[in-house]
């Protein structure tokens, strides 16, 4: 076991014996050592601050769901990561298995502390296939749609609002803007196959400085959902370039990158063979995309509820937990059950 931070790996086999050298494809190194493909299994273990609803209410059975804060967001998929490291010995498997159990991902990009482990623990970058728990409903999620933030501002001119051709309404001036976005379409773009919708949405708006004064200064947080077909930097330019446009000016201050879909990577196509599980694209971000940018292929899969992620009176069905572990169980054995 290895722990950075609050942070933590769990070899379950032995690790590959150290990262794979510049060029060389990620899993190859582990695979040379061990002449098994190794596999990592990948949980957050923080959850979203809990609701009021929740407090002082602990996890119960309710029926046939289990409820709990992070019940579904994603506290089943690490309780299947951790079923099948206990459950389902070496011999049974013909691919190494490594859990990566990591804090902070409910939170801004550069706090998740994934970044640190695979930063600290090289070896990580041996594994040629990582699964994220995430809630997926089942279905085997592939790639993710990058998100950037960025604040703009319009500035304008203070005076009297009962006088305002004296200044220059600032929140006036980001109407334009604002008016675009809601009769933007979504882009849709396929990568591997998949079409991810891509969406620029003002989550924020903030002006004005008193109810009887025009206000010289408008902000606004606009959030790009962007396709696995763009780059960070070119998603970052167009968002500037589409404040300019506007009479804007944009400051990016949260970028975290998109992941192609793997579609065609041998052990994603074992996985949804071996499951049965249907392909979708993620129409949101998860760390596959960070994983990604590792040079780890990673893919979404896991028994939670996307409806129920950081709801009030969170819940999972219990049948869900069991499918998603056999369906892993499956996907692991050295032969598929008969």
């Amino acid at each position: 076991m290895e722990r950075v931070k609050n942070s933590l790996v769990v070899w379950v086999d032995a690790p590959p014996p150290s990262s794979p050298p510049p060029g060389e494809r990620a899993g190859e190194r582990g695979r040379a050592a061990t002449d098994r493909p190794l596999v990592l299994l990948c949980g957050h273990l923080d959850t979203v601050p809990i609701h009021a609803a929740d407090e002082g209410r602990f996890p119960r059975r309710e029926g046939e769901r289990l409820v709990a804060p992070g019940a579904s967001d994603m506290k089943s998929g690490v309780a299947v990561a951790l079923e099948l490291a206990e459950r389902l010995p070496r011999a049974g498997r013909d691919l190494d298995l490594g859990l990566v159990l990591y804090a902070r991902e409910e939170g801004p990009f550069e706090e998740n502390e994934l970044g640190d482990l695979l930063r600290d623990v090289p070896a990580l970058r041996g594994a040629a296939l990582a699964v994220c728990l995430e809630p997926t409903d089942g279905a085997v999620q592939l790639g993710c749609v990058g998100s950037l933030h960025a604040t703009v501002t319009f500035t304008g001119r203070s005076a009297h609002s009962a006088r305002p051709w004296h200044g220059e309404n600032a929140v006036h001036k980001a109407g334009a803007l604002l008016a675009h976005l809601a009769g933007r379409a979504p882009r849709e773009a396929v990568s591997g196959g998949l079409v991810f919708r891509e969406v620029i949405s003002a989550t924020r708006i903030e002006g004005g400085r008193a109810r009887n004064v025009v206000p010289d200064r408008c902000t606004l947080n606009l959030n790009f959902r962007f396709a696995p077909d763009k780059s960070l930097e070119a998603a970052a330019e167009e968002l500037r370039a589409l404040a300019r446009d506007h009479g804007g000016a944009a400051e990016v201050t949260d970028l975290s990158p998109a992941c192609p879909p793997w579609a065609d990577h041998p052990l994603v196509r074992r996985l949804l063979a071996r499951t049965g599980a249907a392909a979708e694209p993620k129409q949101a971000w998860t760390d596959v995309a960070r994983l990604a940018q590792a040079g780890i292929p990673a893919v979404n899969f896991g028994p939670g509820a996307t409806s129920q992620a950081h709801q009030a009176g969170e819940w999972v069905e219990l049948a869900a937990i069991e499918r998603c572990y056999r369906a892993l169980e499956a996907f692991l054995r050295a032969t598929p059950a008969a």
